[in-house]
């Protein structure tokens, strides 16, 4: 009976080794919204590389690119709840109106003022990473993208003209600033997920696209651009992220090794960001695009309507108190 009961002890123990040893070997699954070979795609992949190396192969990756686990609204949503580990994505409103605070349009001028602001320490930064942990997700790293513009299937209207009535219908990502945004510009802005943009493009359903920039339009809407215009409508951060509950309760010389190659992701990428906007919008006129010429006193104009008009109808969604506290804190 003692025997019995020893071999069944035994099993147990062998057992749990084994189930040890799967946790241990997982492979984590990061999502992504951009084709393969873009550069968000070739900076994760440079990333998963660079952690396989650095855990001793203890911590995997393998990428997902292009939304094919899900729309990154849905992707949030999952890697909150753990279905999805890791994701390097825009920050989704639907759970959270304040993360809108991160899209407030003409928020910062330069890449000098928005490194100050999105990079580790930065109030801001403090901001999007306490929102994230409200859904249980640990915020990684930034992943800063571009300045935005407007994309267009047709001939674009007063371009620099925030009163002129446009006639124009553009994608608008779904949240309420960028609805705004077009709507105070002269355009009719259609919220559309952006998995369905391309069609909703290339079907005539709108003219064009609001809330992405020249990296984001060569990706995935060259074949339907034929005009673009640089209007530095908002600055994009896309965030490294992943499911709090796993990374708490991983090894800390395992979230360690992550937390420093996740650091080296971003400075990689604030290194060759500015470049890579410049590269992109040469890639669209190489396409076939036409750059539209805007001047920085027309940006300058419009940014002015847009922090009188739009400002106060976010801050009215994402709370006034505290949506006026983030806008403060911005450093110049």
């Amino acid at each position: 009976m003692k025997t019995t009961r020893r071999l069944g002890i035994l099993v147990a123990f062998i057992c749990a080794l084994s189930l040890a040893g799967m946790v241990q070997a997982k492979t984590l699954k990061i999502s992504h919204v951009r084709p393969q070979d873009t550069a968000i795609d070739k900076d994760l992949r440079w990333f998963s590389e660079a952690l396989d190396e650095a855990s001793g192969g203890k911590i995997k990756t393998k990428i997902y690119p292009a939304s094919a686990l899900g729309d990154y609204t849905v992707v949030q949503e999952r890697v909150g709840l753990g279905a999805v580990d890791m994701a390097c994505q825009p920050p989704a409103s639907a759970a959270d109106k304040r993360f809108q605070v991160v899209y407030f349009p003409y928020m910062v001028k330069s890449w000098d003022q928005a490194k100050k602001n999105y990079s580790p320490g930065a109030p801001l930064r403090k901001v999007v990473a306490d929102l994230y942990a409200e859904q249980d997700i640990q915020l990684l790293a930034a992943w800063p993208v571009y300045f935005g513009g407007i994309a267009l299937n047709r001939e674009p209207v007063s371009p620099g003209d925030p009163a002129a009535a446009k006639g124009i219908k553009l994608r608008v990502p779904p949240m309420k600033t960028f609805q705004l945004l077009a709507d105070n510009t002269g355009y009719l802005g259609t919220p559309i997920p952006f998995s369905d943009a391309f069609t909703a493009v290339q079907t005539g359903v709108v003219d064009g696209v609001i809330g992405s920039g020249a990296e984001g339009y060569y990706a995935s809407f060259r074949d339907v651009t034929k005009f673009y215009i640089p209007q530095n409508t908002h600055f994009e951060v896309w965030y490294l992220i992943i499911n709090k509950k796993y990374f708490d309760k991983m090894p800390d010389d395992q979230k360690q090794q992550l937390q420093e190659v996740a650091n080296q992701f971003e400075q990689r990428r604030w290194e060759s960001a500015e470049g890579d906007q410049a590269a992109n919008e040469k890639r669209l006129a190489d396409y076939g695009a036409t750059i539209v010429d805007i001047s920085e006193q027309e940006i300058a104009a419009i940014a002015d309507k847009i922090h009188k008009t739009v400002w106060p109808e976010v801050l009215k969604d994402v709370g006034e108190g505290w949506g006026q506290g983030v806008l403060d804190s911005i450093v110049e």
